[in-house]
């Protein structure tokens, strides 16, 4: 027992990890404009390109992976992710901090996938849920921690010094990685074509375009959660740090509660939480009016927007496991790489709504995708509970 806490913990620490190296540059993306003489709208393209590389590559790696033993894999990832990441703080130029950041983002969906693998093989059936949504919570630790304090260290001692500190956390892991996981660990090997067999499944299929819904939902309007707290609400800048921290504690709740979901049947309660985002995300416009309201309506979406991704993720390692043991990996990284496109469909969107309708009812958008995304979580629960019942109708024939 006290093995497996040290592996639930350094699992989180692997989450942190690639949080701090995904966030931190939206913390810094001033000083990086200012140290390579580049317009701040430029330097921000790190961050799409970052998410997009991360999209296409997660897949592609993973499936090529999953000929060699995990261990090994992870580990070698691992010096990939260690090699970028120190690569970025030495960057001497704008050029090369792109592919810096593009050797991180080919490798990082795949590390937090292969973490994933991990823990539902190491994690007792009845703990593997708490342990997913605290994996996703080290995500939401990097962004409420990680980050601002990223961000001080940037601006104190220089930029650079964030990401070298983001390598020794990574050599650490690294080598409690090597002490903590099972070298060995049953994997079922198949072709190329017999791993995306996964992806022909109605229960996976409804899932996936679930998770891209859900975060298009978020980053809809998330996307310009500042200037909605500082424009649209009128909070002062000295107050935003507080205010951010304030929204990322509710994320880490919020992570915590999905685990509890995940536990219970979670996936046939969606389609309550989608409701109340729709009718939250409606009444946005109306509570920024004043600032009580509009932060209440704010925190609350915070806590329910993304409480799908404990249940999604238990769901997609359950029908892979019990159909699909050649594309469990696979399986562990559908999350995230439709996250996100999620994220770039939503900022998109939000970028839109912005320029035809104004700042204030930029929810409006988030509010129909949230709708797509009740009709999806229906669909998808009733696609599961068709499939049990044909299971039991096959087990009762024979």
């Amino acid at each position: 027992m006290k093995k497996y806490r040290l592996q639930a913990i350094v699992m989180v620490l692997v989450a942190f990890m690639l949080g701090c190296n995904e966030f931190i540059v939206v913390g810094i993306l001033s000083d990086l404009a200012k140290q390579f003489n580049v317009p701040l709208a430029t330097v921000g393209y790190l961050v799409t390109i970052f998410a997009t590389v991360y999209a296409i590559s997660t897949p592609v790696i993973t499936i090529y992976t999953s000929r060699f033993n995990r261990y090994k894999t992870l580990l070698a990832l691992m010096l990939v992710f260690l090699i970028g990441n120190t690569f970025t703080g030495f960057a001497t130029n704008y050029v090369m901090l792109i592919i810096s950041r593009i050797i991180t983002a080919v490798v990082a969906g795949s590390i937090i996938s292969l973490i994933m693998t991990f823990a539902s093989t190491i994690a007792p059936r009845e703990k593997r849920a708490g342990l997913v949504s605290w994996i996703f919570a080290g995500f939401s630790i990097a962004s409420v921690f990680g980050v601002p304090l990223g961000t001080a260290i940037s601006t104190s001692y220089g930029w650079r010094y964030t990401f070298f500190i983001i390598s020794v956390i990574s050599i650490i892991t690294f080598f409690l990685l090597v002490w903590l996981l099972p070298k060995k660990v049953d994997q079922v090997q198949g072709s190329i074509g017999k791993q995306l067999t996964l992806l022909k499944d109605r229960r996976i299929y409804l899932g996936i375009a679930l998770v891209l819904f859900t975060a298009a939902t978020m980053y809809s309007y998330y996307t310009y959660i500042r200037p909605l707290l500082t424009t649209a609400l009128g909070f002062s800048t000295a107050s935003l740090n507080w205010l951010l921290f304030l929204i990322g504690i509710m994320s880490i709740i919020s992570n915590r509660l999905s685990g509890m979901l995940a536990d219970n049947n979670g996936l046939k309660k969606m389609p309550y939480f989608y409701v109340a985002d729709i009718v939250l995300l409606v009444l946005l416009p109306i509570s920024l009016n004043t600032k009580v309201t509009g932060m209440i309506v704010l925190l609350a979406l915070t806590l329910i927007v993304t409480i799908l991704n404990s249940p999604i993720q238990i769901h997609f390692l359950n029908v892979a496991e019990s159909d699909y043991p050649q594309s469990l990996v696979l399986a562990s990284s559908l999350n995230s790489i439709f996250f996100n496109f999620g994220i770039s469909l939503g900022s998109a969107t939000a970028s839109a709504m912005v320029g035809l309708v104004g700042l204030s009812k930029i929810g409006l958008g988030a509010a129909a995708y949230a709708a797509i995304s009740l009709v999806l979580s229906i669909m998808l629960y009733a696609a599961i509970k068709q499939h049990r019942r044909v299971a039991v109708k096959k087990s009762s024939d024979l």
